[in-house]
């Protein structure tokens, strides 16, 4: 398994797709989710990109650094891929807190990006004193106990019913995430703020929202994309992990959306 070595941890990584001269597509996944929360996209788009994926800090199979941690540090560990790996431009895909390391990077990294998905996001996600109990919560009693609520808050009770194996496969490894790595990324969440800052992102955006999301509703995507300058919002089926939920209309989308600077 790849990894890059990093000062204070190692980042696993994997590469999937198509090589000789195709697009680089970066994935970036959601609190408590590894880097097999995007297999429904690799299985569609490995024929047209060359695909990254990684677990961020604290997840997965990757480091988990000492907490609390910033959104510049995960936006870093992005940059340090890309460096590693020769990567000079990319396509960005994340959601929830991988489409605020998206954002992050469309405004401290810009001459990176080629174009920007963010899905089930905000500019600011809940407030610092949710993210503080959340923290005190797990940091008490591990995450199991948050199993049931997230369940509800990530899938619908008919993609719940009708897709067992695939909910109980994204939770399961949500409950083994590290502890450490939770709270870290949730300090990020607490002070995260790029409501004044969305301007700055020049690259193309595309925000996918969740029509029943209750963690980032449509009406946080529709903000992201008016306040950028160029950005544009699209609903899909599902709550919270829409990529998952809405696997074949979300694919589609991305690739109609990534695909127009590859055409003539």
């Amino acid at each position: 398994m790849p990894y890059l070595d990093l000062p204070t941890h190692l980042l696993h990584y994997r590469i999937d797709g198509a090589e000789g001269g195709k697009p680089w597509l970066t994935f970036c996944n959601s609190l408590g989710t590894d880097l097999h929360m995007w297999d429904a996209q690799i299985a569609d788009l490995a024929g047209d990109f060359r695909i990254l994926r990684y677990d961020r800090r604290g997840h997965g199979k990757s480091g988990t650094p000492p907490p609390p941690y910033a959104l510049s540090d995960l936006g870093g560990d992005v940059i340090a891929l890309w460096d590693a790996l020769s990567i000079p431009r990319s396509h960005f895909c994340g959601l929830s807190i991988g489409g605020l390391t998206g954002q992050w990077l469309g405004i401290h990294s810009r001459a990176r990006l080629d174009r920007l998905a963010v899905c089930a996001t905000a500019a600011r996600i809940g407030t610092a004193e949710s993210w503080t109990a959340r923290m005190a919560d797990v940091r008490a009693n591990g995450l199991a106990g948050l199993v049931p609520a997230t369940a509800e808050r990530w899938f619908t009770p008919a993609f719940s019913a009708t897709r067992p194996g695939e909910v109980e496969a994204i939770l399961s490894t949500f409950a083994t995430t590290s502890a450490e790595g939770y709270v870290g990324c949730c300090a990020a969440l607490a002070q995260a703020d790029l409501r004044d800052d969305l301007a700055r992102i020049t690259v193309p955006v595309l925000a996918v929202s969740g029509d029943d999301d209750p963690v980032c509703p449509p009406a946080d995507l529709q903000a992201i994309a008016q306040g950028v300058p160029d950005g544009r919002h699209h609903g899909l089926p599902g709550r919270h992990l829409v990529n998952v939920e809405s696997a074949a209309a979300f694919n589609a989308l991305l690739r109609d959306f990534l695909m127009v600077s590859a055409r003539p």
